[in-house]
């Protein structure tokens, strides 16, 4: 195996994107993600390797690995390789090239300067220079893709950004704790009311969620997932004529790759690591 390999702590929509453009790129890949992902942008998500065994997303096929070796192995076929390993444990037995945190819980999650010679982060919760050698900007607007060598990322503001006049209304959580049972699909469009999903508590009370608005639902989780309350699990656009774009990277993943990239690049030059 002559590429070099990064791993990418994260396989959500926006990990998706950065993992595309670096493995475009030419680097291989290996994801690390939890024992149950929640991404409810799935469809263009590679977590769902973790409940489908692989997931393909524009021509790139993700595996899901029972260990570093058959990764390994997906990374010389030209795969990218997912473990379920959210502690980094793999890291005890390998150096990557380079880690970047995808995660965007909006926190750190235990991601540390010193996992490889190059860690860049993603998003907020993460100081420049310490916990990573580059925080990139993940905050919708003229700041997306900003690289930081010192400081920090744009704190959370908790409110989703604006897509065709909708912000918070656009992204649904759920009201109560329990098991979600979909009544739509990713894809469909969906009336202001209409009931696209379920919640059933184990008292057996079940709880409705119902659109927002009118739009396209881009974004829900998967079904029979356990959910507490406040648990994010759909996102509607209101540009219906997006429909197609509900399969393919968002414009925000593949500007998040490039920049991500980018900033690879710049600290492998300014500590002159070999490519």
């Amino acid at each position: 195996m002559n590429r070099k390999i990064i791993i990418v702590r994260g396989g959500g929509d926006l990990a998706t994107g950065v993992i595309s453009v670096l493995h475009k790129a030419g680097f291989g890949v290996l994801s690390l993600e939890t024992e149950m992902p929640s991404a409810i942008r799935r469809s263009v998500a590679f977590s769902e390797a973790c409940y489908e065994g692989s997931s393909e997303i524009e021509g790139i096929k993700c595996v899901l690995c029972e260990d570093l070796s058959s990764a390994l192995k997906e990374i010389d076929s030209v795969n990218v390789a997912m473990l379920k390993d959210p502690e980094c444990s793999v890291l005890s037995k390998m150096r990557p090239f380079a880690l970047v945190d995808a995660i965007i819980a909006k926190k750190n999650m235990g991601t540390r300067k010193d996992m490889a010679d190059i860690v860049v982060a993603l998003g907020p919760g993460f100081e420049a220079g310490v916990d990573a050698d580059i925080v990139v900007e993940t905050k919708r607007g003229h700041n997306l893709g900003r690289l930081y060598e010192t400081g920090f990322a744009i704190p959370n503001s908790g409110v989703p950004g604006l897509i065709a006049g909708h912000s918070s209304d656009r992204v649904i959580h759920a009201s109560a704790k329990g098991v979600l049972y979909n009544r739509s699909s990713i894809g469909d469009i969906v009336e202001e009311g209409q009931t696209i999903a379920v919640i059933r508590e184990d008292s057996g009370a079940e709880h409705e969620v119902k659109a927002t608005f009118t739009g396209l639902l881009r974004g829900l989780i998967r079904d029979s997932f356990p959910v507490t309350e406040g648990f994010k699990i759909a996102d509607i656009d209101a540009r219906k004529e997006e429909h197609d774009n509900c399969f393919t990277i968002s414009d925000k993943a593949r500007s998040l790759g490039g920049s991500t990239l980018c900033a690879i690049m710049y600290v492998a030059a300014k500590k002159n690591i070999p490519l």
